[in-house]
């Protein structure tokens, strides 16, 4: 009993420890654009050079991402999250003292190369740090804080800059990160990572498993399908995501004459009915054990949203509630979508599989408004709600075959 109290005291601390961090990433992805209107007077910008500040952010993420994995594998998680929220302290340091559209350049490269390292990092942790029956929930915490940090970073950057100047509110970002890095540092302890054992277990693991995978060559999990489904999983969902988060108030605008600050106050709802989703999507994660089932579920709740918003018959009154039960949704999803990727991980290399599998985010985050402003700039609003339908269904198909792949290693 003792042990048992033992074992769920430490899974509580460190998913606290990791799911404050992620809340702190997803805050900094948010941190930039509230300040878009501050920034566009201060320096003369047009919104094409605003929205590029975003998609270098992301970009630098995609990659920062891919490649932090293998540092993960290599000297350990702990090093890599200690230097990634040192960065975004930095990043926005630099924001607040920016001369110019260059310097806001500089300020989104630091910042995309903080955010790249926390998958990879919080994963391996996890994975590694906290038990099998306590996974789903820790999956569930960490999903939802990072909700919680996209719903919190608007409503701070605007309230400061509002009171005080842009330049302060950036300042303060700044501080509130160096109070998560001051936070993680006294805790470091449960935030070790015994990079040793880990690969001595994968050298015996492999051995008796699949010894060619990890002998052949650090980069050999690239051969995984699986690995790529995933990787298909991730991009098409943040592509709708962002998309959704970049265009809905401006669609809604077109399509039934929603004003644009209510249709923001629509884009609060998606975040919240998402940490909500993620709760209950743990819960239920634990209790059925059927990732493949709970996501083309609530994917295909989640298309028939979708396609009723693009016909442009819903009553106003409706509309709120489709916004939160698509974020619910989208929610209830993740720590499925969390254990899939669990499942095709071969042991060793979670750190690499992460920072690959995850990579899809950033990209789809970069790629999806994109594609969906040129629908916007056409007068097409409706598309956007038809492409999200039709990217929700390329990943479908994705997770039948990755569930398909898992299941001889599960008999």
């Amino acid at each position: 009993m003792t042990v048992a109290l033992s074992r769920r005291a430490s899974d509580v601390r460190v998913i606290s420890l990791i799911s404050l961090a992620h809340g702190s990433s997803h805050f900094f992805h948010l941190v930039l654009p509230p300040m878009f209107p501050w920034l566009k007077d201060a320096f003369a910008l047009s919104y094409a050079e605003l929205g590029l500040l975003m998609s270098v952010f992301f970009i630098v993420s995609c990659i920062a991402q891919a490649a932090s994995g293998f540092l993960v594998d290599r000297i350990g998680a702990r090093p890599v999250l200690f230097g990634g929220v040192a960065l975004l302290v930095l990043a926005a340091l630099v924001y607040s003292q920016s001369n110019g559209y260059a310097m806001l350049l500089v300020g989104a490269v630091i910042a995309g190369c903080g955010n790249g390292i926390f998958h990879p990092v919080d994963y391996t942790l996890i994975n590694h740090k906290v038990s099998l029956p306590n996974l789903p929930y820790a999956y569930s915490m960490h999903g939802v804080t990072g909700y919680l940090g996209w719903a919190a970073a608007p409503a701070f950057m605007v309230a400061i800059a509002q009171f005080s100047d842009w330049r302060i509110a950036f300042l303060s970002a700044a501080l509130l990160e160096v109070c998560v890095l001051a936070i993680l540092w006294l805790n470091k302890n449960d935030l070790l990572d015994n990079v040793k054992e880990r690969h001595e277990n994968t050298q015996a693991s492999a051995q008796a498993i699949n010894p060619g995978l990890i002998q052949e060559s650090p980069f050999a999990f690239l051969k995984l399908t699986a690995v790529w489904l995933c990787w298909v999983f991730f991009f098409f969902s943040m592509a709708s995501t962002s998309s959704l988060q970049s265009f809905a108030p401006s669609a809604l605008f077109n399509i039934y004459q929603v004003p644009l600050d209510v249709g923001s106050y629509y884009i609060t709802l998606l975040a919240l009915g998402s940490a909500g989703g993620v709760l209950f999507g743990g819960y239920l994660a634990a209790k059925l054990q059927a990732p493949e089932r709970i996501v083309s579920s609530c994917l295909s709740i989640t298309i028939l949203m979708c396609l009723l918003l693009g016909t442009g018959f819903i009553p106003l009154g409706l509309i709120p509630v489709l916004f939160f039960g698509l974020g619910f949704g989208y929610g209830v999803v993740a720590p499925s979508r969390d254990l899939l990727v669990k499942a095709v991980t071969p042991k060793g290399v979670a750190g690499r599989v992460y920072g690959i599998v995850y990579s899809g985010i950033d990209l789809g985050a970069a790629v999806g408004p994109f594609i969906f402003g040129f629908f916007m700039d056409a007068g097409l609003p409706k598309a956007l709600f038809f492409g999200i339908v039709l990217f929700q269904l390329m990943i479908i198909p994705a997770v039948f075959k990755v569930s398909a792949g898992t299941a001889p290693k599960a008999a």
